[in-house]
């Protein structure tokens, strides 16, 4: 009987017990559909989770071993997207929650707090937000956080440090701000601490030293500051330390050397100053050491790495490192694979030492002060795969025996002074990639063999001065992406079977003395986005196959003879930049190259182009520069071109444009040059110009301009060099001119500007190359203000109507070597600075003396001489005049008496004698007296008569007949000469 109720009383416990083990699996089932529901499930990682099934058979989930109670879920990397269902808090005997590495949004359930047995959190590798909940500090049983890359913000919380079962902190990734809390030191069993590329700043708490444990620490990518806690070096257990790409300071404590598990060592980008600790380089298990980018200083040559045999990556590069290379780096079991020393200023001969290191696959010693040859021993480095010696002064020869070095892919020499050829035996690398031999002093031929290389990807022989052709088995590369030759002295075609390159990229042969046409294989290089053939002597027109090649980007082929249309071209709509200046083509404009949506930059100068400027360009609304000058293009500027308005540069000098200067181009904010010179421009210069800001340039010179200079040209403030010379430009000079402060060339010559010099423009201290205003109509004094253009090295004010003195002033000019005042009405003294210029800086003006013309005193000398001559000659003349009346006067009484003598002779005669004698007038009574019927004519000084109230004598008539004979004004004048 007692049995019986035994087994009855075990039974009902049993049922008891699986009703409730079968109620808690029944409420988490609950709990864990309303969680799916948050979930979108592309990958159906969650279809057997079902209503009426065992949970502890679906997918992601663990049960407790009794398997009452879920304790785990695991989705990682299930491609979830969603949101984290706060109902997750239900779970209270969840131990392990892992959704790493989906595509989850929002923020962290605040109700995570709520799971108290929780002992690992990943959520690292989605897209949460938001801040770290304050209540995971009751996460007391927490052993594993991670939620890195994330887009978490905020700060570190503080009571972090009450997580004292913390193994491990992952917070990496996010965009966490603030500094590093001090409570940190209080998680004495965290073993790794992960805060890298996040945001913190501040400094490192000395209190870290208190994990006691920790073994992995890394804080790189961030803005901490100040110097590294010394008390680092009490972290026995320290392996990794990756405080890289902060602002950290000071020098490397030397108590880092008491981390004698330390494998891993990273302070890459801070400011760190000082010598390196020997202690460090010696650390036994030390497998890599970076400390590039930092100022640390020092004799690397004391360095001595006996002891450790592990060391597998060295890099030192960009410090002030100084010395030879240390000789105790290799030893004979040295494992060292990488040794990265560039950009210090180590000196000395191609380091010997390393030629032990029978491990070394990189040897970057770059950017340093290595000289003299490389040695042919480099062969003994095997596994070398690449090789960087650039920027030293490397001399000499390449060694034939670098073609030993059978696994080598990257092989840099550029900057340096190598001399003689490229060794043929070079083309028995054939897993060489990367050849890099640019700005050397090597010549010769490139060698055939040069192409059995069949790996190789990219040859730079940049600014040497290689000789020859380009081999013509060039096409064997088919795996040439990068090509450059340009600034050597080659010749010859480009060989055909360089289009069977197909994977060519980028092709730059410029500045050789390439010849010949363009070969129709070059449409093969249908990868090619470069295409660089400027400075050669290529000729002919273009291959149409150019037209296939859909993915260029830049072409450059100026300063060649090529002609024809440039329609070939254009069969890209991806070009950035097409500059075809200083050839031969012709034809117009093809309206397709406005296709090409990204074009930034158009230079087609100096061809012979024509037609109009397309309409179409105004399409390009990122082009920046636009040359059209030295061309024959006709028509006027088109209006669409106001569309672009990130052009700065914008020319089209010496063609055959007309119409008026535009108005839109003031709305160019962008324009810093503006050439629109020798054209067929006519009207006035838009005041709306004066709204480009940015205007640097601004050439309008030789065209048909008319009208007044605009005030507003006064708001240019950034002008350079301003150029109206040679138009028709009328009215005064603008004063608002003074306020183009920057200005250093100025020419407004051989215009009709009248008025005068404004004093504003002494205000224009920049100014450099000229001051030109000569060859208008300028009046009124030289400014004195014009003596502050200190710089000034040519001014030009000649031919004008400039009066009055050249200011004394204007002999602070010392920077003059040009100065022409010549052709006005200018007086005085020249300053005696001037005095080093020639006599016809200043002739053809009213009264300028000193030197170089007559001294002032001589002048003045001269001018009394002068006055003292003509002074004498006036007396002269006017005795000989007096002289000259009075002989006229004494033969005119003659020839009177004459006349009564004869006329009484007859008389007499007559008469029969002297009856009538006495009654005529005696010669007495009218000797030397005028009659009152006679007066002198002042104009032609001739004695005339006039009629008398009476009867007419006729003797009188007879004797004033004679005076009759006049002189004339300008047979007057001449007497007096």
């Amino acid at each position: 009987m007692g049995k019986m109720q035994n087994a009855i009383f075990l039974f009902i416990l049993l049922i008891s017990f699986l009703e409730a083990s079968l109620g808690a699996l029944s409420n988490d089932s609950f709990w864990l559909l309303k969680i799916r529901s948050q979930f979108t499930d592309p990958m159906g990682v969650l279809s057997n989770w079902s209503p009426g099934s065992n949970i502890c058979t679906w997918n992601g989930l663990e049960c407790s071993k009794d398997q009452t109670r879920v304790v785990g879920i695991n989705l990682s990397n299930s491609g979830l997207s969603g949101s984290i269902s706060p109902d997750i808090s239900h779970l209270v005997s969840l131990q392990k929650i892992d959704l790493s590495m989906n595509f989850l949004t929002g923020m962290i359930p605040t109700e995570l707090g709520n799971l108290q047995d929780l002992q690992e959190l990943l959520l690292f590798s989605n897209y949460l937000t938001g801040f770290i909940p304050v209540e995971f500090r009751l996460l007391k049983k927490l052993q594993v956080l991670r939620i890195g890359d994330n887009l978490l913000t905020g700060e570190l919380i503080e009571t972090i440090g009450e997580l004292t079962e913390l193994r491990v902190l992952a917070l990496a990734y996010c965009q966490f701000n603030g500094t590093i809390p001090s409570e940190i030191g209080k998680l004495k069993r965290l073993q790794s601490l992960h805060l890298q590329a996040n945001s913190f700043s501040g400094i490192i708490p000395q209190e870290i030293a208190s994990c006691e444990e920790l073994e992995d620490f890394a804080a790189s990518n961030n803005n901490l500051e100040g110097e590294i806690p010394s008390s680092l070096g009490e972290l026995r257990f320290l392996e990794i330390l990756n405080l890289a790409n902060n602002t950290l300071s000071g020098t490397i404590p030397s108590e880092l050397s008491r981390l004698s598990r330390l494998r891993y060592l990273n302070l890459f980008g801070n400011r760190l100053t000082g010598e390196l600790p020997l202690g460090v380089i010696q650390l036994p298990k030390l497998q890599n050491l970076d400390l590039s980018r930092n100022n640390l200083s020092g004799n690397i040559s004391r360095f001595d790495f006996n002891g450790n045999n592990d060391l597998e990556a060295l890099a030192l590069s960009g410090n002030s490192f100084t010395g030879s290379f240390p000789e105790k780096l290799c030893t004979r079991n040295s494992k060292l694979r990488n040794v990265l020393l560039s950009v210090n200023r180590l000196s000395g001969d191609f380091p010997l030492a390393l030629l032990n290191c029978s491990s070394l696959e990189v040897l970057d010693i770059s950017a340093n002060e290595f000289e003299n040859k490389i040695p042919s021993e480099i062969e003994n480095l095997k596994n070398l795969t690449d090789l960087l010696l650039n920027n030293n002064s490397f001399s000499g020869g390449l060694p034939p025996e670098i073609g030993n070095l059978s696994n080598l892919v990257s092989l840099y020499l550029f900057g340096n002074m190598i001399t003689g050829e490229i060794p043929a035996e070079i083309g028995k690398l054939q897993k060489l990639s990367v050849l890099y031999l640019y700005e050397n002093q090597m010549s010769g031929n490139i060698p055939t063999e040069l192409t059995n290389c069949s790996s190789l990807s990219e040859i730079d022989f940049f600014g040497n001065h290689i000789t020859g052709v380009i081999p013509e088995t060039i096409g064997k590369l088919k795996n040439l992406v990068f090509l450059q030759l340009r600034q050597n002295d080659l010749s010859g075609p480009v060989p055909l079977s360089l289009g069977y390159c197909k994977k060519l990229q980028t092709l730059s042969l410029g500045d050789n003395n390439l010849s010949g046409s363009l070969s129709k294989t070059f449409g093969y290089l249908s990868e090619l986005t470069l295409l660089s053939l400027y400075n050669n002597s290529f000729e002919g027109p273009l291959p149409e196959s150019l037209f296939l090649l859909k993915n260029l980007t830049i072409i450059n082929i100026s300063n060649n003879r090529f002609y024809g249309s440039i329609y070939p071209l254009l069969g890209s709509n991806l070009l950035s930049l097409l500059d075809v200046t200083n050839n031969s083509f012709s034809g117009p404009i093809p309206s397709e190259l406005a296709m090409s949506k990204n074009l930034t930059r158009i230079r087609l100068a100096h061809n012979h182009l024509n037609g109009t400027i397309p309409s179409q360009f105004g399409q390009l609304t990122n082009l920046n520069f636009l040359d059209l000058s030295y061309n024959n293009f006709t028509g006027e500027l088109p209006l669409e071109l106001s569309n672009c308005n990130k052009i700065s540069h914008f020319l089209v000098s010496n063609n055959q444009i007309s119409g008026t200067v535009p108005q839109w181009l003031g709305t160019l904010k962008e324009l810093g040059e503006l050439d629109l010179s020798n054209n067929f421009f006519n009207g006035s210069l838009p005041k709306q110009v004066g709204d480009c800001s940015r205007l640097l340039k601004l050439s309008v010179n030789q065209n048909k301009l008319s009208g007044g200079i605009p005030e507003e040209i006064g708001n240019l403030t950034s002008l350079n060099v301003l150029k109206l010379q040679k138009n028709n430009l009328s009215g005064a000079i603008p004063r608002t001119l003074g306020g183009c402060k920057k200005l250093f060339e100025l020419r407004l010559s051989e215009n009709s500007l009248t008025g005068s010099i404004p004093p504003e423009l002494g205000t224009l201290t920049e100014l450099q190359v000229i001051l030109d205003l000569s060859k208008n109509s300028l009046t009124g004094e030289i400014p004195v203000s014009l003596s502050n253009l200190v710089k000034l090295e040519r001014l030009n004010l000649s031919s004008n109507e400039l009066k009055g003195q050249v200011p004394e002033a204007l002999g602070r000019l010392t920077s003059l070597h040009a100065l022409n005042l010549s052709n006005n009405h200018l007086e005085g003294e020249i300053p005696t600075t001037f005095s080093r210029f020639p006599p016809n800086s200043f002739k053809y003006n009213d009264n300028l003396c000193g030197p170089p013309l007559t001294s002032c005193r001589e002048s003045t000398r001269q001018e009394k001489k002068q006055l003292s001559n003509t002074a004498a000659a006036g007396i002269v003349v006017a005795i000989v005049f007096s002289a000259t009346v009075i002989c006229l006067y004494l033969i005119y009484l003659m020839l009177r008496i004459w006349c009564k003598w004869k006329q009484a002779s007859i008389s007499s005669d007559d008469n029969g004698g002297g009856e009538k004698a006495g009654k005529e007038e005696k010669w007495g009574d009218h000797r030397g007296v005028i009659r009152s019927d006679e007066y002198w004519d002042l104009n032609k000084m001739t004695l005339l008569p006039c009629e008398p109230s009476g009867k007419k004598d006729v003797s009188s008539m007879t004797t004033t007949c004679i005076f009759h004979h006049s002189m004339s004004r300008e047979n007057s004048m001449r007497s007096l000469v």
